[in-house]
């Protein structure tokens, strides 16, 4: 059926409306983000459109990222909807055609729509937030794009005990933005404050650019650069401040690794790289629930409830499988299960409901 004329025919049909659907939520993103990004940034001492711009284009793959499952959900019930009204698939099925045969292109298109999300979309996305946090940067934004969650690094190094503290983190944690360094005496009592607009990790010691050093009871002086000894290694920076969700899915393996290797908990990483396998089939799943409430004919009124549940069926999915994936991240679901249990529970039912309605 899949490689038929009348399979290729509903697969086009398919990925021409999720196309369209790609178009519309790019452009409608794209310029709510943009207003939002201009206003935020206005203010700022280097600000200017091409700016705003850059930055909004930036973020739009991982805001489309969060959108795939919805987007496979409303693509698949535009289709069958529209072949019904057209009666295609009235005459599909007078011609013997069961559902499950002319549901295999829209599958098939699903399943390919999750792989290409995965491939293509998520490195894209990685890569945007990269270059979305050196263009604030550059603005001189202290804004992280994680507003909740500010890096701090300790370390220890020939008897200094010293704190680490940051705005925002580039070049894989090997870069930070607004820097706040604290230094403890053997006591734990502060001795020195340095903040730096910038730190680099480098080979032994951390740089220091543009520095306020304060003591206790003297005045602040201004360094231009500054030094801070350290043992710590680019490896571990970047595993101790990577964001699970900022990891292209490429390199999460290796990271998942070299984070074990450390002794940090992969949990996070873990469930971002089985989420990231499942996301075919979760589309899968929501085609399914898509074609359990778009099936039924009726030539001008689709009964409003029934797409209406199906929305909300999907919703519920999404929601139920996002919330599982933080069980997942926190350690107290294995991070497999986490990922695939809610795809593999939803398939099921969405099979169960068609075999129900089309074979009694």
């Amino acid at each position: 059926m899949i490689f038929t004329t009348l399979g290729r025919y509903f697969l086009t049909r398919y990925a021409v409306t999720t196309f369209w659907f790609l178009v519309g939520i790019f452009s409608l993103v794209f310029i709510i983000d943009f207003s939002e990004q201009a206003s935020r940034l206005s203010n700022l001492p280097h600000y200017s459109i091409t700016a705003a711009l850059l930055i909004s284009a930036f973020r739009i793959p991982t805001i489309l990222q969060q959108t795939v499952p919805f987007v496979a959900l409303f693509s698949a019930m535009a289709a069958l909807i529209s072949l019904n009204r057209r009666y295609e698939l009235v005459v599909t099925r007078a011609a013997g055609i069961s559902v499950w045969q002319f549901l295999r292109p829209l599958v098939l298109g699903a399943f390919l729509f999750g792989v290409l999300a995965v491939l293509a979309l998520n490195p894209l996305a990685a890569w945007g937030a990269k270059k979305e946090e050196a263009m604030l940067a550059a603005l001189g934004s202290s804004r992280t794009s994680d507003a909740g969650s500010i890096p701090w690094l300790r370390q220890i190094y020939q008897g200094t005990d010293t704190i680490i503290g940051a705005r925002s983190v580039q070049d894989g944690g090997t870069t930070l933005i607004n820097v706040t360094v604290i230094h403890f005496d053997p006591q734990g009592s502060i001795i020195l404050r340095q903040d730096a607009a910038s730190a680099k990790l480098e080979d032994g010691y951390w740089l220091l650019n543009d520095v306020a050093e304060t003591r206790s009871g003297q005045l602040p002086r201004r360094l231009q650069t500054a030094q801070l000894r350290t043992n710590l290694k680019p490896e571990f920076v970047q595993e101790r401040l990577a964001k699970a969700d900022s990891i292209q899915f490429f390199d999460l393996p290796r990271k998942i690794e070299v984070a074990r290797s450390f002794g940090f908990s992969t949990n996070g990483m873990e469930t971002q790289f089985h989420s990231l396998l499942s996301l075919p089939l979760l589309l899968v799943a929501m085609t399914l629930i898509a074609a359990c409430v778009s099936l039924k004919f009726s030539r001008f009124n689709q009964s409003r409830s029934v797409i209406l549940g199906g929305i909300l069926s999907g919703f519920v999915l999404y929601v139920v499988t996002v919330l599982v994936k933080a069980f997942g991240s926190s350690g107290i679901v294995p991070p497999f299960v986490a990922a695939w249990l809610p795809v593999v529970v939803a398939m099921a039912l969405g099979s169960t409901i068609l075999l129900n309605q089309e074979d009694g």
